[in-house]
């Protein structure tokens, strides 16, 4: 494949000017993949601290596949979009089945958790795949320098910037060239104010010289962002408290919780509940939490409902909570 003027441009920005990254010229798919997954929704500054964290607990995909998921949930912590974390487990085991990583893209797209650009990522650094990654950043810089309209969340959308994405990718260089436009766009070509007057590739750029920079890439709209509203009770007796694991098929599966009550009455106990907080808000990607959270001393042990046990405060670290919870829990 004949490389462009814009592939060239691109890959001598990033010799000069890509970021150093603990994952950076690994070739241990299991480091990069780990990386990815990491990525795929935390800026880079939190995500480095957690890969280090990662890599020190699960140096291995083996270390990773044998671990419970609660260890993993537990380290996860503070992350968020804890399915990554659930997935990630069940692919190293899949891995380990399979006597190692796969070295084609219809292997790593097997994987649970693995969409196109992971796969092409990790394929394109870990074994030189001529792969091309699109992610939200190279959608940008596509879209604003070849002046493309199309909006990005389409299937039209996806298959116009893989397909110019791959025609772009140079011979050879598909590890250099991805992690280039993932530089690129993170640091240069941003959402807001990019640095146009000394970009490489400006005498070239459409949204540049059409005054669209700030238009492109065109998104169609979002879907509306509901309300949820939720009641904690933490309950403290005898030194011991009641937690619960979240049930599949929601927000935070397997993840612990104190006391929840939603679209329900509080409980009458002897001893009167005391507000904690009110309208505490947290925000997911499609809807806003607002939680109010109790604390109740009952003198007599109180029965649970189905799913909740006593555990003793002083452990209530040890379990892997929702970053809301441990807000909360931070306000006793």
């Amino acid at each position: 494949m004949h490389e462009s003027a814009f592939s060239t441009a691109l890959l001598r920005w990033f010799a000069q000017y890509g970021r150093e990254l603990p994952w950076r010229g690994i070739s241990d798919p299991y480091g990069i993949w780990v990386s990815e997954v990491i990525l795929q929704q935390t800026r880079i500054e939190q995500g480095r601290d957690y890969w280090l964290r990662f890599m020190d607990r699960f140096p291995t995909v083996e270390a990773l596949a044998t671990a419970t998921e609660d260890e993993v949930l537990r380290l996860w912590q503070g992350l968020g979009y804890y399915s990554r974390a659930r997935n990630m487990h069940a692919a190293a085991r899949q891995i380990v089945e399979q006597g190692g990583f796969p070295q084609t893209i219809e292997g790593l797209r097997a994987l649970k958790g693995v969409g196109d650009y992971t796969a092409a990522a990790v394929g394109s650094m870990a074994f030189n795949l001529p792969a091309a990654a699109v992610d939200g950043n190279v959608y940008r810089v596509l879209a604003r320098h070849f002046g493309i309209d199309v909006p990005i969340n389409t299937a039209q959308g996806k298959h116009t910037f893989q397909a110019l994405a791959s025609e772009l990718l140079p011979e050879g260089k598909a590890s250099a060239f991805n992690q280039a436009m993932m530089d690129f766009g993170a640091t240069w070509c941003t959402p807001k104010s990019p640095r146009c007057l000394d970009c490489p590739v400006a005498d070239t750029c459409d949204a540049l010289h059409t005054g669209r920079t700030g238009l492109l890439p065109v998104k169609e709209k979002k879907l509306t962002v509901k309300e949820r509203h939720l009641t904690y009770i933490y309950v403290r007796h005898q030194g011991m408290t009641a937690l619960r694991r979240r049930p599949a098929g929601d927000i935070w599966q397997g993840l612990w919780e104190p006391l929840l009550i939603e679209n329900g009455d509080l409980p009458q106990w002897e001893a009167p509940l005391k507000l904690v907080a009110s309208n505490v808000k947290h925000v997911l990607t499609h809807r806003v939490l607002l939680a109010d959270f109790f604390l109740a001393e009952p003198t007599r042990r109180p029965g649970l409902p189905l799913g909740y046990i006593w555990v003793k405060e002083s452990q209530v670290g040890e379990y892997a909570l929702p970053r809301l919870v441990e807000k909360l829990l931070s306000l006793l």
